[in-house]
């Protein structure tokens, strides 16, 4: 006979089966991250608002997807003083959570700035891993002490599968890109074979001239010409 512990793993595990399901049937990465903070509020225990933080080689982090203007202006206090459970959970690879932000002296700089906007509880984990991007997933209450101990574990167990998610979106999204960047550039090719009368290996080294004289990148050259080829 199960107790009751086992069958709340079980149900969780059901229900993190079915949202990673649900997840990773989203359509392309913007709408991946809505679902995730929504799913966020709707199976974390405490979540009154949901955000995602992004580091992208090259760009300071970001949001990108919240739930509410509350989101967006507490992570904008993290990333303009440089501290905060967000920024830690990126940079440690660790959960960090806090009960009472007015009283929260890991962050003096942070903590009482986004008190003001009336939440009291975080909830950071770092979301995932790619070579070129780091993530966190972050949660907020007006409620004190809003995330217990179990929570905070579930809560785990739901960020693993929201990275599965967006990892799994970012790289169909990448794997699109490069087919439609392979495609542009054949039809550029043809275009100037064309015109020009000459073999695939003449029309690539145009391109390839265009692209470093212009100090353009060869796909961006590509759909210029295809562009324009009726004007040119």
């Amino acid at each position: 006979m199960q107790d009751d512990s086992d069958k709340t793993g079980t149900s969780l595990s059901a229900t993190l089966s079915a949202i990673a399901r649900t997840l990773q049937a989203e359509p392309d990465v913007d709408t991946t991250l809505a679902a995730i903070v929504k799913a966020a509020l709707d199976h974390v225990e405490g979540a009154e608002y949901a955000g995602i933080s992004l580091v992208e080689r090259g760009r300071p982090i970001r949001t990108v997807a919240a739930t509410g203007d509350v989101v967006s202006g507490i992570d904008e206090v993290q990333y303009r003083v440089g501290q905060g459970p967000c920024l830690d959970a990126v940079a440690e690879h660790q959960v960090y959570t806090t009960g009472d932000l007015a009283t929260e002296e890991r962050w003096p700089a942070f903590a009482p700035a986004a008190a003001e906007f009336g939440v009291h509880s975080m909830l950071s984990y770092r979301l995932f891993v790619t070579d070129t991007t780091l993530g966190a997933l972050n949660l907020y209450s007006r409620a004190r002490d809003a995330f217990s101990r179990q929570t905070v574990e579930d809560g785990t167990l739901f960020a693993t599968h929201a990275a599965i998610a967006l990892v799994g979106a970012q790289t169909e999204a990448q794997l699109t890109a490069a087919i439609e960047t392979r495609d542009v550039i054949g039809m550029a090719k043809g275009i100037l074979m064309q015109r020009h009368d000459i073999d695939a290996v003449g029309a690539f080294r145009l391109l390839v001239e265009s692209s470093q004289n212009t100090n353009m990148k060869l796909h961006q050259v590509a759909a210029w010409l295809v562009e324009n080829r009726h004007e040119l």
